[in-house]
């Protein structure tokens, strides 16, 4: 094919992206990116793009549009929604960015790093800590997830009560639209009043309305010490309370805030080997909590000070029942093992288990959840069900476990979402829409919103190509 000139064949279109740019849909090569995380959603596609720079995007989109098909963005394919997954529909092609994969500058005086969509969220991280910065998005899957997926799904993780969602950590984006026509916004301010944001459309987007090829994201001074504690305490009403207090006497110190239930705790130990129970108490709730400084000199009171003497202070107040302050990293390593060894090991449980990702307004999260075991438990009383997550932001993540869980899918999912309507929650705090929650979506959202949302899908990509199907239906 003649330089400079656009592909009109599948054939022209792998020249083009040169040796390892195109999988054949049905090849086994091509088989892990048409599977989701999960296994809950596999389909099918022409084949997997995978260009290495903005150029190579703008060429699989241009393609596309001439020949009438359909693109599904995919960064690391570390969702739980299948937003990242074709339909049964070989008319699409999967675009991977996951060889767009370079940090292209960091600045530490502007407190900002630009990376490409395919680095690993493990690797930004690391880019800058070796600049004396920290970037604090972290999950669970952060050593294969990618930052153009952590953006297009606004991925929440450990640190959102101290540096928010993804959706606040972007200073600016650059995104190939539908047509090909690349959106260079990549302007790293921190004050720019000019009109409409337009990066705001494309974050949480789940890849309907562009191609995020790179962010301009924001990186903070790095934490120096850290302490890490493990908190008993009675209710979820008390856990509020211990956080309360831990904030107010660290001066907001709190970096990560998590609620554990005894049950969780259990699970753990008994289902994952080498893992034991940081305290002897047998409370219904604990929390995970970390606090930090970034100070590099050892003058005034440490980390490890400030959180002893803040848990001593909900002792006192009997907001917490017992407590245990880490005393080396290895400590700290395994009070979080059982947060982060908590999903395999329900799995290892070998039940039905269903789960859902939902938020609430912090404040409605002891109503919430005790109004939740009871109506939940009253919908199915052979049912286990648990509530644990990030209480710092408001985010639960809660399960069912039981033989009949999954038979009554539905019926669980309405009851719990119905709920948590009724305390101006949502559905979906960190997961995002995909093609699991679509008719959650038209179901909870206003009609306003919701006409909103199908106006822009309309006015970005009126063809319908970006990621079809996914997030909101246009029929």
């Amino acid at each position: 094919m003649p330089d400079g000139a656009q592909p009109s064949t599948i054939e022209d279109l792998s020249g083009a992206l040169g040796q390892g740019g195109w999988i054949e849909g049905g090849s086994d090569d091509a088989a892990p990116y048409l599977t989701d995380w999960s296994r809950a959603f596999t389909g099918s596609a022409l084949g997997v793009a995978r260009p290495t720079d903005v150029a190579g995007v703008q060429t699989v989109m241009r393609f596309a549009k001439a020949a009438g098909l359909g693109v599904v963005p995919q960064g690391g394919h570390t969702g739980l929604v299948g937003g990242g997954t074709p339909y049964s529909n070989a008319n699409v092609i999967v675009l991977s960015l996951r060889r767009m994969n370079k940090i292209r500058s960091v600045d530490p005086l502007n407190y900002a790093m630009v990376a490409e969509a395919g680095v690993i969220l493990h690797d930004a991280q690391q880019a800058a800590l070796e600049h004396d910065r920290f970037f604090p998005l972290s999950l669970g899957a952060e050593g294969s997830c990618t930052i153009g997926g952590n953006l297009s799904t606004n991925a929440g993780g450990v640190n959102v009560i101290r540096y928010g969602n993804a959706r606040e950590l972007v200073l600016g984006l650059e995104v190939v639209l539908p047509d090909g026509e690349l959106w260079e916004g990549l302007r790293p301010l921190r004050k720019d009043n000019t009109g409409y944001h337009l990066k705001h459309l494309f974050l949480g987007a789940e890849g309907t309305l562009g191609v995020i090829t790179a962010a301009a994201l924001k990186v903070f001074p790095r934490p120096m010490r850290t302490a890490c504690g493990w908190v008993a305490t009675p209710s979820v009403r008390d856990a509020l309370k211990v956080l309360e207090t831990v904030r107010q006497e660290t001066g907001d110190a709190v970096e990560t805030s998590e609620l554990i239930t005894r049950q969780v705790v259990n699970i753990v130990t008994e289902h994952m080997e080498g893992v034991r129970d940081p305290l002897p108490s047998d409370s219904p709730f604990y929390i995970l909590m970390e606090v930090s400084t970034t100070r590099k000199s050892e003058g005034g009171e440490s980390p490890q000070e400030m959180l002893e003497g803040a848990l001593a202070a909900a002792l006192e107040a009997g907001y917490a029942t017992d407590a245990v302050v880490a005393q080396s990293d290895q400590q700290r390593a395994d009070f979080w093992q059982i947060r982060e060894l908590a999903p395999e090991a329900s799995q290892r449980m070998n039940r039905p288990r269903v789960t859902w990702d939902v938020t609430l307004p912090i404040s409605a999260l002891p109503e919430f959840y005790d109004a939740a075991m009871a109506r939940m438990n009253e919908v199915a009383p052979d049912v286990i069900f648990s509530g644990f997550g990030h209480m710092g932001d408001g985010n639960l993540h809660y399960s069912a476990i039981g033989d009949r869980a999954k038979d009554i899918r539905d019926l669980l999912d309405r009851t719990l979402y119905d709920l948590v309507m009724e305390f101006d929650g949502s559905f979906s705090a960190e997961h995002g829409i995909g093609q699991k929650r679509l008719d959650e979506l038209q179901r909870y959202k206003s009609p306003v919103e919701y006409r909103l949302m199908q106006g822009l899908k309309r006015m970005l990509d009126p063809d319908g190509r970006m990621n079809p199907g996914k997030i909101v239906r246009m029929d």
